[in-house]
């Protein structure tokens, strides 16, 4: 008779203790004046910069340009309501991608780095 022992890990869990509400409004370029300047003289660089940094493919939001409607920039913009749980709508979404852009990037960036939750690694040593 064998008999197995199953060692199971407590796995982490992430308690959210941010607000439901965007961190800045739309036009709140004067918390990150570099990086609204970035996006105000180019736009499709700012954006793939911040689609890389959140994880998704670099040369994501060049495809915007293929079409006439921001779908990329709507798209990321709901990607990032659900991630960190904000509360709006997506006729707001579709609105902002659609009439500027880059405001909608810029206040992306800002939710972005208000919310960067930081990965804290703890090393097992075996005795």
């Amino acid at each position: 008779m064998s008999s197995k022992l199953v060692i199971q890990q407590p796995q982490p869990v992430m308690d959210a203790r941010e607000s439901d509400e965007w961190g800045s409004g739309i036009c709140d370029c004067c918390q990150d004046v570099p990086g609204c300047c970035f996006a105000f003289w180019c736009c499709p660089c700012f954006a793939c910069k911040h689609t890389k940094k959140y994880g998704e493919c670099l040369c994501l939001p060049l495809l915007d340009g293929l079409c006439g409607f921001p779908a990329i920039t709507m798209s990321m913009r709901v990607s990032m309501r659900h991630r960190y749980g904000i509360k709006d709508t997506m006729c707001r979404d579709c609105l902002y991608a659609t009439f500027c852009p880059g405001c909608t990037w810029c206040q992306m960036s800002r939710e972005m780095k208000r919310r960067q939750i930081q990965i804290v690694l703890v090393s097992a040593k075996n005795s």
